[in-house]
């Protein structure tokens, strides 16, 4: 009867944690130690192929090389080719989200409709950042519509680096300039695709 309590609370807990916002997440964290190393977490087995196949997103793609973000080389979500961020170049919009941030869920549209509009001349790609659900991820992704790819970061591997050390919440969207550099940072979320592109527009010099 424990056990069986047991599990029933533990699956709870994974429901809660894979359905939380920002400040819930963070107070699971608290509660529950530190969030889990990359090498512990799957974002590649054969269930969750068999999920991003029915996403719609793109193949994750590396870059030519000699990019000036730090040599780190992520998993794609739910399979498929790793990618090391140094080898980046852009014009590039990096965004960070987590199926747990339900800002990142609002803006996800945004984000996909840019892609459709632009994504052949300025490429998105997520970084599915602290989140030790990449099935929920992929549900996101599903439900809200998204085409263009993520590579998962569930341990925060990229915190690390100063570059993306002090992230003040979710979404956080780096646009990466020609030669790899981070040109701007948006904090929060993005409202449309036409005020992204004003963004790349302005920050990074390219026309739209």
């Amino acid at each position: 009867m424990r056990r069986a309590l047991a599990a029933g609370a533990a699956l709870l807990l994974t429901l809660a944690l894979s359905a939380c916002d920002d400040d819930d997440r963070e107070e699971a964290r608290s509660a529950g130690g530190e969030v889990v190393a990359q090498s512990s977490v799957a974002v590649d087995t054969p269930e969750l192929q068999d999920l991003r196949s029915q996403t719609g997103m793109g193949d994750c793609e590396p870059g030519p090389g000699g990019g000036a973000l730090p040599e780190l080389t992520l998993p794609c979500l739910g399979g498929g080719t790793a990618v090391d961020l140094a080898s980046l170049k852009g014009p590039m919009v990096l965004n960070f989200w987590a199926s747990w941030c339900t800002e990142c869920s609002v803006e996800m549209p945004a984000l996909e409709g840019f892609y459709q509009e632009h994504g052949e001349q300025v490429p998105v790609l997520g970084v599915d950042w602290q989140d030790t659900y990449p099935a929920s991820a992929l549900a996101q992704v599903t439900k809200r519509g998204v085409t263009y790819p993520s590579v998962a970061d569930p341990g925060g591997e990229t915190s690390q680096f100063a570059e993306f050390a002090k992230m003040p919440g979710m979404p956080m969207t780096f646009f990466l300039d020609e030669d790899g550099k981070i040109a701007y940072v948006q904090a929060g979320g993005l409202d449309s695709a036409e005020q992204i592109a004003d963004l790349v527009r302005e920050h990074l010099g390219v026309a739209l």
